[in-house]
């Protein structure tokens, strides 16, 4: 089974923090894009399938690097590779200074594929040293308490980010556009786009902070290379982790739960907009989303493994995300905005049960599932972008369709995919 290295009970606290810490920059930074969507989609002037290429670009870096990430942290080692991506996602951020001065939306998708791709190598460390610096009963909650961090940065990114973006301005431009001339539309339009200057200057400082911590801390690495007898035998006539086949089900998994978690998250500012509710107020269900995710890992942590297995809060987690995207394709307004929001409590459970799943028994294959199960972020991708094209063809409302087919597949590896073994 994969190791920490062994450390003192003050060193793998230490880890921890600075493994919450990197948790908290994953949240900031991805959820932002809840915001950047309208808001590009104005200062750009998109299409709304134009629009949800921010998230495209962002996650279809998983894919990109996801296979490269093993080999980084194998050749680096955990700690200098986290570093290195820091600094990766950095540059990714310095590029929306140029994006802004010349409103070139390719540079702003640019900078979001390169955060995207620091962010896999971050991932691909982090998400299995939780995993495995405990005992894999109570992996759930370990990554539950790491989501809080994830999630309390997503629910004051648009509020904090939306300050600095003058979201009225926003708002009223969007009423006036239409009777503005060319040369005031370029005007205004020029000013809003320079307006993400500030907060990324303050992101990039962030990230290279955090990159130094990381560089200069005692974070143990991690030795995914060691089993015990039992997994050596079981595990004796596998040659790649392509012979696991649930982990190869809980990738796909994993990828339909980051597209619907993306769309929940990214669409419902520009969904509240298509209901008639303003930017300034749409903001706070975004923030809504992430504050039923938060709620939803207390209840992880309270519960599992103690009073329901993690498999089971995964079954529930699935029947729920149902049971609130059908309540919100048949209701109206702010009560369909709040369902939405609702689907953050069904989330939050899934990705800390789907990854301790899928790596159940893979031994010294820790590493390659890992970058695997990175790589299924990519549905944040791909799926937001197909629920863009059916908001743009049918309506934002009735293109929430996509989420029941997602959530019936993550119910399947629930029940019954998680098992699947050669």
């Amino acid at each position: 089974m994969a190791t920490a290295k062994t450390t003192s009970r003050s060193s793998t606290s230490r880890s921890i923090v600075i493994i919450g810490a990197l948790f908290f920059i994953f949240g900031f930074v991805t959820w932002l894009n809840s915001l950047l969507i309208p808001y590009l989609e104005i200062a750009c002037e998109l299409t709304k399938f134009q629009s949800y290429f921010v998230t495209f670009a962002f996650y279809i870096a998983y894919v990109v690097m996801a296979p490269v990430s093993a080999r980084t942290l194998n050749r680096l080692g955990f700690k200098n590779g986290m570093s290195v991506a820091l600094g990766i996602m950095a540059f990714g951020a310095l590029l929306f200074i140029p994006a802004a001065m010349t409103r070139m939306y390719i540079l702003f998708l640019s900078g979001l594929f390169i955060m995207g791709s620091g962010l896999a190598i971050l991932q691909t460390a982090s998400n299995p040293y939780v995993t495995i610096i405990g005992p894999a009963e109570s992996a759930a909650k370990r990554i539950s308490i790491m989501g809080i961090c994830n999630k309390l940065a997503g629910a004051l990114a648009p509020i904090l980010i939306g300050f600095f973006l003058q979201l009225e301005k926003a708002d009223e431009l969007k009423a006036e556009i239409a009777n503005l001339s060319q040369a005031e539309m370029t005007s205004e339009l020029n000013a809003m786009a320079m307006r993400v200057i500030p907060p990324y200057i303050g992101i990039i400082i962030v990230l290279l902070l955090l990159a130094f911590w990381v560089y200069k801390s005692d974070l143990p690495e991690v030795e995914a290379e060691e089993e015990d007898e039992t997994a050596k035998a079981a595990n004796a006539s596998k040659k790649t982790v392509f012979d696991f086949p649930h982990v190869i089900l809980g990738v796909i998994t994993l990828f339909l739960y980051v597209g619907v978690e993306v769309i929940a998250a990214d669409s419902i500012i520009s969904y509240g907009a298509s209901q008639g509710i303003a930017l300034t107020s749409a903001k706070y269900f975004a923030t809504g989303t992430m504050i039923a995710m938060v709620v939803g890992y207390i209840i992880g942590i309270i519960t599992i493994p103690k009073f329901i297995k993690q498999e089971s809060a995964l079954r529930v987690s699935a029947v729920l995300g149902i049971i609130f995207a059908l309540l919100a394709i048949f209701t109206e307004g702010y009560t369909s905005l709040a369902f939405i929001a609702a689907l953050g409590l069904a989330n939050a459970l899934m990705w800390p049960a789907i990854w301790p799943m899928a790596l159940a028994d893979v031994g010294k294959f820790t590493k390659e599932a890992s970058s695997l199960l990175v790589m299924g972020i990519a549905g944040g991708a791909i799926v937001p972008l197909l629920y863009g094209a059916l908001a743009e063809n049918w309506s934002p409302q009735q293109a929430y369709w996509i989420l029941v087919p997602c959530y019936l597949f993550i119910l399947y590896f629930a029940v019954m995919g998680y098992k699947v073994r050669k």
